[in-house]
């Protein structure tokens, strides 16, 4: 899989650009707040119909415009696709020129693996950032799972609303059985998808990890939850019932669920050093890629958006010598060349990306 053209009019800084790319490395330069990482954010945006720093579609509409468009011309190994996303009062996606009606469609059309400078966050930060790690690999390749945990979502605040009118307005409680039973469906669901794809990242990462550390390093990767059965999970709500009602929201649920990191059998958010940090989230990563060329047959595509200044050289060879027949996108402030690697080099000024002519 590989992405051929990408087209953005209005979006961000950029007021009109068409840009090439190659099957290889993609690499695009430039000082900061030159319009470098918004090249990554419309094509995750074609990828999961959504960015990954922009909380409002309208942000990403340049100043002073109403509309924006991306075009994404892709190729996989059985066909070629076209994506179109139009940015504006609401968004409109087209796959191959027709309108689709739900997000969830346009999921697996483009597969990616992001990396960005806040992914160390995944495991420095709190559980929702590794939920939401979980969230981004998951969807991609179980549309199911994220209509699932949208439903589970809708219905948790519904639950919440209703709890702070027993509180407020002393409604019956009895009412939230109903909601209980919704939530426990949902719930197993999403904990059994989870559940799946930890197994997964458990069966690449060990060696993956190994191999990076020089075999110095075991990393083990421990899945939390406390929804493993739909009735474990019903009688957990029951028993929180009281609690959740003096609190206002529901406090057990698919919606805290974690995972821990172990470096040679010690919990990597305590005791490991940033080195480690950064190393574990690179195995991590590598293991999703992995995954993911498992599931579709073919390789994703890597975006690195800024990537080589969270790494040391050692780290970055280690990296990228892993990485064989990936289309990779690479946002860096400064040129870089990468060995044995055919590359393609953008300069970024200003909103414009300007391709330079091998050497």
């Amino acid at each position: 899989m590989w992405i051929k053209k990408i087209k953005i009019n209005n979006f961000r800084n950029y007021k009109s650009q068409e840009i090439n790319l190659e099957k290889n490395i993609n690499i695009f330069y430039g000082e900061n707040a030159q319009g470098k990482t918004n090249i990554i954010e419309a094509i995750f945006l074609s990828s999961m119909g959504k960015s990954f720093r922009a909380k409002k579609d309208k942000e990403m509409i340049m100043l002073g415009e109403e509309k924006s468009n991306i075009e994404i011309e892709y190729e996989k190994t059985d066909r070629d696709g076209k994506i179109k996303i139009e940015l504006g009062n609401k968004k409109i996606v087209y796959i191959n020129g027709i309108k689709i009606k739900k997000l969830s469609e346009l999921l697996g059309k483009i597969n990616v693996v992001i990396f960005t400078p806040d992914d160390i966050n995944i495991l420095k930060g709190g559980p929702q950032n590794r939920r939401r790690f979980l969230d981004i690999m998951i969807s991609q390749l179980r549309p199911n799972y994220m209509y699932n945990l949208n439903l589970y979502l809708k219905t948790l605040e519904q639950r919440n609303n209703y709890l702070r009118q027993i509180k407020e307005e002393n409604k019956n409680e009895n009412m939230l059985d109903i909601w209980d039973e919704e939530l426990s469906n949902y719930a197993i669901n999403i904990y059994n998808y989870r559940k799946e794809f930890i197994e997964k990242i458990k069966n690449k990462i060990k060696n993956i990890h190994s191999e990076i550390t020089n075999n110095k390093e075991e990393i083990e990767i421990e899945y939390l939850s406390e929804c493993i059965s739909k009735e474990k999970y019903l009688e957990l709500l029951k028993q929180r019932r009281k609690l959740d009602i003096i609190k206002g929201y529901t406090t057990k649920g698919i919606h805290r669920d974690d995972f821990n990191i172990y470096i040679n059998k010690k919990e990597l958010g305590i005791y490991g050093s940033q080195g480690q940090h950064r190393t574990a989230i690179l195995s991590l990563k590598l293991s999703e890629l992995n995954i993911v060329k498992d599931e579709i047959g073919e390789s994703p595509i890597l975006l690195l958006d800024d990537f080589m200044s969270e790494l040391d050289e050692k780290r970055r060879k280690n990296f990228l010598e892993k990485i064989n027949d990936v289309q990779v996108i690479i946002t860096c402030t400064e040129k870089i060349d990468i060995e044995n690697k055919e590359i393609l080099v953008y300069n970024v000024r200003s909103g414009n990306a300007i391709k330079e002519i091998k050497g």
